[in-house]
């Protein structure tokens, strides 16, 4: 098979960290799905970057998770999340889960976009948001045991 003149090719290998992302683009490949498959490599490297900082990303999702909980979900609740934000608690949070001091501007972006997506706000082009507005593109489906096998 020739390679195809287009594509988007994404590959990592970094310690113990192997990512593959390939897409042939082929003269009948819509935008909407080159798209949807950089949506998937952004969502890749997003979470891997936060770590490979040194930032404790579990702990963050924890305290996002937890307090937003009793919010309602949606617009509506955003200027109390960012309000949260700037409180002593999240920022003990945020220190608490930086080994490195010197990333603690970039946990607090973290925890931000963590905290506003616990209140189901998007704030990026996810590969989930494009499922549901082009219903043909299909969020991938993990290896793993088939449905019904035991």
């Amino acid at each position: 098979m020739e390679m195809p003149e287009e594509y988007v090719d994404f590959a990592v290998k970094y310690k113990d960290w192997v990512a593959i992302k390939r897409m042939r683009i082929l003269p009948n490949t819509r935008s909407e799905a080159v798209a949807f498959h950089l949506a998937g490599i952004r969502s890749t490297i997003d979470g891997r970057a936060y770590r490979l900082l040194g930032i404790n990303t579990e702990s963050l999702d924890s305290y996002a998770e937890t307090n937003t909980n009793s919010l309602r979900k949606g617009l509506t609740s955003v200027g109390e999340v960012l309000g949260r934000l700037d409180t002593q608690e999240a920022k003990k949070a945020i220190d608490d889960a930086c080994t490195n001091k010197a990333v603690v501007p970039l946990a607090k972006t973290y925890l931000l976009n963590k905290l506003v997506l616990s209140i189901n706000v998007q704030t990026g082009l996810t590969q989930e948001a494009m499922s549901k507005l082009f219903p043909d593109l299909k969020m991938p489906k993990f290896p793993g045991r088939a449905k019904g096998k035991k």
